[in-house]
């Protein structure tokens, strides 16, 4: 059971961001923005999932619908330990966003995006990878969860055995005193 609850986080699990109406409640150009993705290397792969390839690697692009009518295009980047793909998205997208007339969105942050705020979307993006890999154990984003350990000294193995032979030379030398006395020396 928690494997397949794990494969489905797996296929699921995606940093989003969104294009969208530059005013809410206005109709949403999808036909523009499709235009554009298909000007940016936008392929279609054979399951149906259009991806738009980056030199960093492959966001997944799909529509946001609200009572059945397009809303938004969602660009859906795969969590993983390496920051890189994440920043090139939102540089690429927001210049996309601009040529469509449209704003980037981020859910997760609530708010809108340029080019220039890739750092605190960087951020975000870590801290989702490091929660999708200690908590849900994405094998993508379980390098973003665990940092090397610091080296904490001793072991505790280490400890024991260091107590262990400082216990006995204490009482091989009270044993000794404690001898030499009954024996009058």
């Amino acid at each position: 059971m928690e494997h397949l609850a794990r494969r489905i986080l797996a296929t699921r699990v995606r940093y989003e961001l969104l294009l969208q109406t530059m005013t809410p409640g206005t109709a949403y150009d999808a036909a523009r923005v499709d235009a554009l993705l298909a000007e940016r290397s936008v392929v279609l792969r054979p399951d149906g999932q259009r991806v738009w390839r980056l030199p960093d690697g492959d966001v997944e692009v799909g529509v946001l619908r609200e009572a059945g009518q397009v809303v938004a295009t969602e660009l859906r980047v795969p969590l993983s330990e390496r920051n890189e793909l994440m920043r090139a998205t939102v540089v690429e997208a927001a210049a996309l966003a601009v040529a469509a007339g449209a704003r980037l969105f981020d859910p997760q942050l609530g708010r809108a995006l340029e080019a220039r705020d890739a750092e605190p979307v960087v951020e975000q993006y870590a801290r989702t990878a490091r929660y999708a890999g200690e908590v849900a154990g994405l094998p993508e984003a379980i390098g973003a969860s665990y940092a090397m350990p610091e080296p904490q000294g001793f072991s505790p193995g280490t400890r024991f055995v260091a107590f262990a032979i400082g216990a006995f030379i204490v009482l091989y030398f009270v044993v000794g005193a404690l001898i030499d006395r009954l024996n009058g020396r």
